[in-house]
């Protein structure tokens, strides 16, 4: 009758009155037919797991890969043979699969809490004042600019830097100290082998000043041996910026950047 199509019900009322435990042994390895079976939102992830299973794939391995828990997989797959022993290369090889699979969902999740607490911290600060773009500006000059050293005690504004928001915030720290635009000068530092042309280009739009401002850039001669990253078209060099006449800039930068440093009993305090 199970074979014909019947329903457990139908059944029943056929033969009479009997347990559902002896019913379960009498239908035991008799598939009920497709019309008694209700629809189900996870038919195909069903299908899925079992095609997977076939292939060869673990337990653990489909459930990675549909994104369902492992005892559904078992609930679908058990009854189908358990596949042969996979070579070690082969287990090596989805090994590396199921990494570079949970990394790339990973990255996803940590990059989007990345730029919450990126946009947080900015939110955080706000709004800089004139004095505080005046110490901040002191304090990445004298980690980045360069400085009075003995025997050579020149004291000018000089600061070189890769990074397009560190050069404009240092202009606008410049503008802050009273320094005009046209007190600027601005030269090109980069590898011989990059395109010149480009980084001088690069530059020019982000500071916006003219290109007569711009000396002939500096090339750094390359070096075979060295295994340079920052190569490609985003590579564009360095671009220093000296200030005319600043000695009396650069005295105003050493007290500031000493004030917001502190002396070392202060900090020891």
């Amino acid at each position: 009758m199970r074979l014909a199509g019947k329903s457990r019900r139908e059944i029943k009322q056929i033969l009479g009155p009997m347990s559902n435990s002896t019913l379960d042994d009498a239908l035991r390895g008799a598939p009920p037919p497709d019309w008694t079976r209700r629809p189900n939102a996870k038919d195909d992830l069903h299908a899925q797991a079992r095609e997977l299973r076939m292939q060869g794939l673990a337990y653990n391995q489909i459930a990675d890969r549909l994104g369902v828990s492992k005892s559904s997989v078992s609930l679908w797959v058990r009854d189908l043979p358990r596949p042969p022993h996979l070579s070690y290369v082969e287990n090596r090889r989805r090994s590396a699969d199921g990494v570079r699979r949970y990394w790339a969902r990973e990255r996803e999740v940590r990059g989007t809490q990345r730029a919450s607490e990126v946009a947080a911290a900015a939110t955080a600060i706000g709004r800089l004042s004139d004095r505080e773009i005046l110490v901040a500006g002191a304090v990445a000059y004298w980690c980045e600019g360069t400085k009075r050293k003995p025997p050579h005690n020149f004291e000018r504004v000089v600061f070189v830097n890769s990074d397009p928001g560190l050069i404009l915030f240092f202009m606008r720290f410049l503008a802050s100290a009273g320094i005009r635009r046209e007190d600027l000068a601005f030269c090109v530092q980069i590898h011989e082998t990059a395109d010149v042309e480009a980084a001088e280009r690069f530059w020019q739009e982000i500071t916006g000043a003219p290109a007569g401002q711009f000396a002939k850039s500096t090339l750094k001669r390359h070096n075979p041996k060295t295994n340079r990253k920052n190569v490609g078209e985003n590579y564009h060099g360095c671009l220093r910026i000296s200030v005319y006449r600043s000695s009396a800039l650069y005295r105003k930068i050493e007290g500031w950047a000493s004030a917001a440093m502190g002396p070392a009993d202060t900090l020891a305090r």
